[in-house]
This record gives structure tokens, sequence and C-alpha cells, in this order.
């Protein structure tokens, strides 16, 4: 049996925490990596709130080929695992700093997006909302995306810096991390906060830690186990619980 899916079975209720490196797989890039988002862009023109109240066209021109190209990835090995280990009742939730939505439509139901998502796009001035599907194929065009009620540009729900977390969000990934008997970090360097905080949860709480990182995190020492490829495990663990990832 491989290492990692005796760990999960042995602890019987599981909670996966995901970075970056689980969405890479899919063809999307990170922020802060060799070739990431931050090597080509100011990372606080593109997602200052200060910055898009004076210029929202920084944001939309340097995010139309990254964010706005979502819809065109496809979930990949791990998220597709993740989401049926969840139908089984294996994995309680999926804690994920990623905005790309894989997750969900990899099928999982039970997601905490502590950075916020694309998925609505809002009015600053008025509170409108608009949906991810309105606003990208006006992005790919290279306009900016207007509220349909006072005429404001949008912004996306992502968590820009000098926002708050989005409501209940950190407070739920707490509570998750607390109920469970091993956290699964997958694909995050755990160096981001509040965000890195949460796997310290199940710890303190009596629970297991578990790490798939390609490259060393803060909290490898207070691991049970650590594996750099995730590819590698995920395909073991497939086979392991008898599931077809590309389905």
């Amino acid at each position: 049996m491989p290492e990692l899916a005796k760990l999960m079975e042995d602890a019987g209720s599981v909670a996966v925490f995901t970075g970056a490196g689980v969405s890479t797989l899919c063809g999307i890039p990170d922020f802060r990596g060799p070739q990431g988002i931050y090597k080509h862009v100011d990372p606080d023109r593109i997602f200052g709130l200060d910055q898009f109240r004076r210029d929202p066209g920084y944001y939309y021109e340097n995010a139309r080929d990254f964010i706005y190209t979502f819809q065109d990835r496809q979930p990949g090995l791990v998220h597709t695992v993740c989401a049926e280990l969840e139908s089984t009742g294996l994995i309680r939730g999926v804690i994920t700093q990623n905005i790309d939505m894989l997750h969900q439509r990899a099928g999982s139901r039970n997601v905490i997006e502590l950075h916020g998502s694309p998925e609505m796009h809002t009015c600053l001035k008025c509170g409108r909302q608009t949906a991810f599907t309105v606003v990208a194929p006006i992005v790919k065009a290279g306009e900016l995306p207007r509220c349909d009620a006072c005429g404001e540009v949008v912004k996306p729900d992502i968590t820009f810096f000098g926002e708050m977390l989005p409501d209940g969000a950190l407070e739920g990934a707490f509570a998750l991390a607390a109920s469970v008997d091993l956290m699964l970090v997958l694909g995050s360097s755990l160096v981001v906060q509040p965000a890195a905080s949460v796997p310290l949860v199940t710890l303190e709480t009596g629970g297991r830690l578990a790490i798939v990182n390609l490259g060393a995190t803060p909290l490898d020492s207070h691991a049970t186990g650590c594996w750099d490829d995730l590819e590698t495990e995920f395909l073991a663990l497939a086979r392991h619980f008898g599931l077809d990832p590309e389905k």
C-alpha cells in the first residue's frame, strides 16, 4: 500500500489544503515561482486595491491571458482524485489558496476559497454582481467589463492586497482543519499568511500533517510524511482507491 494512502486510511477523516502547485499541473502558472506571474507584472499593481480603483485597466490587461482563460483549462489529476475521495466521505473538504475554480469543476462540493474567486465580479460603487462567464469574453476582447446598473468597472471577487479575506473563509478553514485526523497539504509552500496557519490547527488539535510539495515548507519537520511529486503520489492514490482520474 502506498504510504500516503495508508496515512489517509488510518486517519479516517481528511481535509485537503491546496496551493498553486496543484494547478501548475494543468498549465496554470503560479505567482511566485521561477516562471510565475510576478516575474512579469508588479504584484502591487495587478492586485492592489488602491491601484485597481485608480486604474482597473492595468489589472484587466495583465490578467486577460491568465485569469480570463481559466475556463479553457481542465481540472487535473489532483482535483479529480480529491473530488472522488470527497464523494466517498474520506475527504471532508478542500481548503484552497487558488482562484481558478478547478476544484468545483472537478466535482468537489465543500470548497473553501481563502483568497476568493473570480466566479463573480462586483461593482465597487453599487454592489451589483456579474458572472465570470459574462465578464471573460469582454476582457478577452480587450474591453473593460462594466456594471449594467451604473457603468462603473467591476472588480473580481478575488482578495486583493488591502482587502479582508472572504467573510467566514478563514473561520471555516480553521473549523474544518480542527475536525479532521489528517491535513493533506498539496502544492503549497506554506509561506502566505494567514492561509499558511490553517494546517497548524490540525496539529494543535491532535491531528497529523502530510505534505506533497515540490520544495521545502516551514512545516516539513512537523509532518508525518513529506513527498515532492504530486503526479506520482496521486496516480498511486488513484490506483489504490480504484479511481478513474480520467473520467
